[in-house]
């Protein structure tokens, strides 16, 4: 099973890919991890890449969709994989449509989960981190893991740890407000992407809004 998984910052998206990962066994494909890895190993594409990226520009797609796309020729694919973080654009997703079929591979599910650019923005700065484990999911604006409250303090609802923090770029509106208008931008942006699957593959649509364990529920019944 082929799927690539879109939905703005804040919606969940990682959770969701954890859960097809776990479900039907595929390994979830992040762009940034395969970046990192080309140009660890110094493959002659990630040495294209690594002299984009040092300059501060972006890597153009014509090195991008084919490190992406010898990622999922790798053995680990081939019972599926789940490709997320890319494509971001218009243009990036008529590149991998071409390059997929030009390969022969099958793409058969787009995943997107839908949530209103308030709330997803609401959820990144709603996050909080425990200092005893960072995997205890806490978020003031999500009723489900909202932290406990203790003496009148805030405290880890998985733990009751009261050190809880924030990160720098979760309270970076203009950063938030960057990326998410690049998502949000139906024109030439992710969802004018989402828009080009549409027309060509099955798309399904999940509900941001719910609570994790119901957008789960929501995303296998669909699947299978």
């Amino acid at each position: 099973m082929n799927i690539i998984i879109f939905g703005p910052n804040g919606s969940g998206k990682g959770t969701q890919g954890a859960v097809v990962q776990k479900k039907f066994a595929v390994p979830h494909i992040e762009t940034g991890v395969i970046f990192r890895e080309n140009i660890k190993k110094g493959t002659e594409l990630g040495k294209k890449a690594k002299g984009y990226i040092d300059k501060g520009e972006l890597v153009p797609d014509d090195i991008t969709v084919p490190m992406i796309l010898d990622r999922l020729k790798e053995p680990d694919c081939a019972k599926g994989w789940l490709l997320d973080g890319f494509p971001r654009n218009l243009a990036q997703a008529e590149a991998i449509w071409a390059a997929l079929e030009k390969a022969k591979m099958k793409l058969d599910y787009v995943i997107e989960i839908v949530l209103d650019r308030e709330t997803s923005k609401k959820r990144i700065m709603g996050r909080r981190l425990c200092a005893t484990d960072n995997n205890h999911p806490n978020n003031i604006f999500i009723d489900a893991i909202k932290p406990s409250m203790k003496d009148g303090k805030m405290v880890c609802r998985v733990c009751g740890d009261d050190r809880l923090t924030t990160r720098a770029d979760d309270q970076d509106e203009d950063a938030i407000d960057k990326r998410h208008g690049i998502y949000y931008d139906a024109e030439t942006g992710t969802l004018s992407a989402v828009k080009y699957f549409k027309d060509r593959v099955k798309v399904i649509e999940l509900d941001g809004l719910p609570g994790v364990k119901e957008v789960s529920e929501d995303l296998i019944k669909k699947l299978s």
